[in-house]
């Protein structure tokens, strides 16, 4: 009696039938831009057969490795951690590398676009700088003074909650370049720089407080928040930021901190 034998050939076709069944046809709409070829930027579709659970940066992988090697995007750790792939999807800050296709209507064309507010340097790429200035503005560092410890400073858990939301801020600027008021004038401070001089200021641990909202006192500084909620919307880290923003008001007001 003779053993039957698998057909390799015949169970490896089966699985990538099988594999492509999973997978539906997506239109990217990605606005492009080259300062070396023109002026203006312009949108430019893509159609990829992709598994709809990928997330939109596994697609961006795949048209620039397959269909389009000069598109030009950031990305990191492509685990919602670094905060480098922030950029605007269907009209609305969110990191890429979080964003599934199934969940962003992949029976429509997905929009792909530059973060606003901040200079486009090519494609979805902008420029940073900025922000980054208003970040450091703030001084977003330990302040303390007299002799240097001898053992950590130490203190409790209830004066570490103060400020545990505020923690999280991963520096992507997805906040920050969805406020309004950014996008008009580029010197106010923005949601992001303000949550980081917050998560010190109510640090038990720091005397660097009074410094911080003078600076933030200023006519680019808290004041211009038109509490529209934008920035809370945008944080992929799920930041209260509009809270945080309102609590320094309040501190600035009250010198209770």
């Amino acid at each position: 009696m003779s053993t039957p034998t698998l057909d390799k050939h015949s169970a490896a076709l089966d699985a990538a039938e099988d594999g492509a069944s999973h997978l539906i046809t997506v239109t990217f709409r990605i606005r492009r831009f080259n300062p070396e070829i023109s002026e203006d930027a312009s949108w430019q579709d893509f159609q990829l057969e992709i598994d709809p659970k990928e997330r939109v940066l596994d697609a961006l992988h795949k048209i620039k490795w397959e269909l389009d090697g000069t598109l030009t995007f950031r990305r990191s750790c492509a685990h919602g951690i670094c905060g480098s792939d922030a950029m605007r999807i269907n009209g609305r800050n969110r990191l890429a590398c979080k964003t599934l296709i199934k969940d962003i209507s992949p029976e429509k064309p997905i929009t792909v676009e530059a973060i606003k507010g901040l200079t486009v340097m090519k494609d979805l790429v902008v420029d940073m700088e900025p922000f980054f200035q208003a970040y450091r503005d703030v001084m977003p560092f330990l302040i303390t003074t007299g002799n240097e410890p001898t053992r950590e400073r130490r203190q409790s858990a209830e004066d570490r909650e103060r400020f545990d939301d505020t923690t999280k801020c991963i520096l992507c600027a997805a906040c920050t370049s969805s406020c309004p008021v950014f996008w008009n004038d580029g010197q106010y401070f923005g949601p992001a720089a303000i949550v980081n001089a917050h998560r010190f200021i109510f640090d038990s641990r720091d005397e660097g407080g009074e410094q911080r909202l003078e600076i933030l006192n200023d006519k680019d500084g808290v004041w211009r928040c038109r509490t529209t909620f934008n920035c809370t919307d945008a944080c992929p880290r799920g930041i209260e930021v509009t809270k945080a923003i309102q609590e320094v008001k309040r501190a600035l007001i009250t010198r209770r901190f």
